[in-house]
């Protein structure tokens, strides 16, 4: 039986890098989803890897009134035509940009009270949010 990470509230980011993500005076390692209910843990590690099931929990969870955020790591990558559909199938509009971006924008639409959602994909760097 796998344990996924899971904490039960939206927080802002504080740092990202070094594989993972620290924020709410905790860090995770690897790549994350920020739904409705929390921050889960989230198994991609490359963006070639990712498939529209990797997106089946946020597609269970979101609805077309939430602003989704992708971070595909490093550098802005776009999704191939499959992802695309998959997201233009339940009406849901998706933001691509690097990690970096995606987390400062999660952060701004956090504070704003927007409803948002993010899959971060981790990244090397290190860099903090201050």
């Amino acid at each position: 039986m796998s344990i996924k990470a899971y904490f039960p509230e939206r927080v802002a980011i504080d740092f990202y890098g070094n594989g993972g993500f620290r924020f709410a005076e905790m860090s995770h390692t690897g790549s994350m989803l920020i739904l409705p209910d929390g921050i889960h843990g989230w198994h991609p590690v490359a963006f070639e890897e990712i498939t529209p099931d990797d997106f089946s929990t946020l597609f269970d969870t979101v609805t077309g009134s939430t602003f989704v955020l992708f971070g595909t790591g490093a550098k802005q990558q776009w999704p191939g035509r499959e992802l695309k559909a998959a997201f233009a199938r339940r009406n849901i509009a998706v933001e691509v940009m690097d990690t970096g971006a995606a987390v400062r924008t999660y952060n701004v639409l956090l504070a704003e009270q927007r409803p948002v959602a993010a899959a971060l994909l981790a990244v090397e760097s290190y860099k903090s949010q201050d």
